[in-house]
């Protein structure tokens, strides 16, 4: 898989657990577990794509 097509993947799944962030906090007796597993995955995709953003492109 190319590195472009990781950030996408990671981008969208990034959105997705925006989403889904904020559907918990929405949520009326929302479980606070569901809501820190969510945003400590959120932040893990967020490191992930900063990392990516962070590499020098190869050259081809």
């Amino acid at each position: 898989m190319s590195v472009h097509s990781n950030i996408y993947r990671l981008t969208v799944l990034h959105r997705q657990l925006d989403d889904a962030v904020r559907r918990e906090m929405r949520r009326r007796g929302g479980d606070p577990f569901r809501l820190l597993r969510l945003k400590t995955l959120k932040l893990a995709v967020k490191d992930r794509l900063a990392s990516l953003m962070r590499r020098p492109a190869l050259s081809a």
